[in-house]
């Protein structure tokens, strides 16, 4: 027995003395012989995400002797990307790894349980929201509801904007023709004079170059530059220093499991689950934050300028978006509960996001 196999094994007997009263490790070890193996599904599609997606399920096996394991599908391996959630409700796949938006068809307070426009800034903050704040036990009383169980955030980078033309201040996107993906995002652009249009992903480098759009958001450096965004546009607009995207600074995607798959698990599995989620949140963040900086490289070469926005742009835009949020929040009770922690830590001291001025007659249907 290997050095590694002996710390992997007294791993796993602290988890199971932490987290389940009077569970032996023994327990963990004779459950190798009956394993349980989980079909998990992707919303990525390839690149830098997708790989290190697999990596991480490929070291699920190892890491608990036997008992669970992952085999990993890409997106729409098994089913599309908006039949996730009946896949796992069906059993056809026991977990997903999707963008955490997706399920706002289902669950409208999903809406605030990842990035919007203008609101919670960095990653760190939807950790205090999720972990902190009572966030997390929200999501998974929500999910639950649908049969499924939430087992944490996964991060993933902010979306930037391509664009044909220089965008150096908000007045820039008056009449600007742009891709975007709808929902409150796609308001708040309107609101300021842009003409949105929503396009799946694989249509945005043809409706760049043929002029159909003149700007397109999309993901991180990486996976753009990997789609040739470079080839046909010229500009990428971003926030002011250390705020690369407005709109959604902080893409989420998450761990979610059908109930029947979660509960047929050990208590001492479970606590695995959790813990590696948060392993792989940080993991995933980071390799796509390495490739970014790779990307970024690649864009500068290929004459891409990058054009950033104001901290006066970043207010006003607030100002457009802070009623949209509120009318969002108001269509859906479990939206205006989740939305009110967020306002309120976007209020405080700790961010100061949001004034009182800002707020002044808008009210929240709690």
């Amino acid at each position: 027995m290997t050095h590694n196999t002996v710390s992997r094994r007294k791993a796993l007997a602290g988890i199971a003395g932490f987290g389940a009263a009077g569970l032996a490790a023994p327990h963990v070890a004779s459950a190798a012989a009956h394993g349980t193996n989980w079909k998990i599904q992707t919303s990525h599609t390839g690149g830098i995400g997708l790989q290190t997606f697999k990596d991480w399920c490929a070291t699920i096996t190892e890491k608990t002797d036997g008992e669970l394991a992952f085999t990993p599908f890409g997106a729409n391996d098994v089913v599309g990307d908006f039949q996730l959630y009946d896949a796992v409700k069906n059993g056809v796949l026991d977990a997903v790894n999707p963008f955490t938006i997706y399920a706002q068809g289902i669950i409208p307070a999903a809406t605030f349980l990842t990035s919007y426009p203008l609101g919670l800034r960095n990653p760190h903050e939807f950790d205090v929201f999720y972990f902190g704040l009572g966030g997390l036990e929200i999501a998974r009383e929500l999910y639950a509801a649908q049969g499924m169980v939430f087992v944490g955030p996964v991060h993933h980078g902010p979306n930037i904007i391509h664009s044909k033309v220089p965008i150096r201040s908000i007045d820039d996107f008056r009449g600007l023709k742009m891709r975007m993906p709808g929902g409150m995002v796609a308001e708040v652009f309107s609101e300021i004079g842009a003409e949105t249009t929503v396009l799946p992903g694989s249509e945005i480098f043809p409706a760049l170059e043929k002029g159909t759009i003149d700007a397109a958001d999309y993901v991180g450096p990486a996976v753009n530059y990997s789609l040739g965004f470079s080839q046909v546009t010229k500009y990428i607009s971003m926030g002011p220093a250390g705020f690369m995207s407005l709109y959604q600074p902080v893409d989420i995607m998450d761990i979610t499991v059908g109930q029947p798959s979660w509960d047929a698990l050990s208590p001492a599995m479970k606590q695995f689950v959790e813990m590696e989620t948060q392993w792989y949140s940080a993991h995933h963040h980071a390799a796509i934050q390495k490739a970014d900086q790779e990307a970024w490289a690649k864009f500068e070469a290929d004459g891409t300028e990058v054009t950033r926005l104001s901290q006066d742009d970043v207010e006003l835009m607030t100002e457009v978006a802070v009623p949209i949020w509120f009318d969002y929040a108001n269509r859906d009770p479990d939206a205006a509960r989740v939305f009110k922690i967020q306002l309120d830590y976007m209020m405080s001291g700790s961010l100061g996001y949001v004034t009182p001025e800002q707020i002044e007659g808008l009210t929240l249907n709690l």
